[in-house]
């Protein structure tokens, strides 16, 4: 496994220093980060960052520029904005799973819960690029909130508590 993932660094960044002069023409001064972001595309080519807050797609897509060029990591999005209706429906699906919708809140949130939602939750892969987030996030406002999600983040303006699980959170009203 460690070689699949080292080789799809090693790509994935030639891939981007070709592409540098093309972002330098697009925009001066951005090429680096544009690069990243294409060559990101290119390696993770079904995520969607559509749908996220603004504040969320801006400190996801610095963090992991950031990574990339300076850590030689990899981050992608595995899931990020959700519907209402999807989270409904991911939730039922884990109700179904698991027998309860308590033992279905420690690991899923209802949609009026939910910060997949609102735009500010981010599930994020592969586990090394998740690593590396939740060492150097938080200069970006994005926070590991869950022990049981090594994948989940959230952007947040101040550090949060960590929790056990989803549902030990405060419930929110709708």
């Amino acid at each position: 496994m460690a070689i699949k993932v080292r080789f799809f660094q090693v790509v994935t960044r030639v891939v981007a220093v070709l592409l540098v002069p093309v972002g330098f023409c697009r925009a001066p001064g951005r090429g680096r980060f544009l690069a990243c972001q294409w060559a990101l595309s290119l390696r993770f080519p079904a995520e969607d960052l559509r749908g996220l807050a603004p504040e969320t797609l801006a400190a996801f897509t610095r963090a992991r520029a950031e990574a990339f060029w300076r850590g030689g990591q990899l981050i992608g999005l595995t899931s990020g904005y959700r519907t209402a209706r999807e989270q409904c429906r991911i939730f039922a699906e884990e109700v179904w799973r698991t027998g309860s919708v308590q033992a279905a809140r420690r690991r899923v949130l209802p949609p009026e819960e939910s910060s997949h939602v609102r735009g500010y939750g981010l599930d994020v892969r592969p586990t090394e690029g998740a690593r590396w987030l939740e060492r150097h996030g938080w200069r970006y406002g994005l926070y590991r909130v869950y022990d049981n999600e090594w994948w989940h983040f959230e952007y947040r303006t101040a550090a949060p508590t960590r929790l056990p699980h989803p549902d030990a959170a405060p419930r929110r009203r709708p």
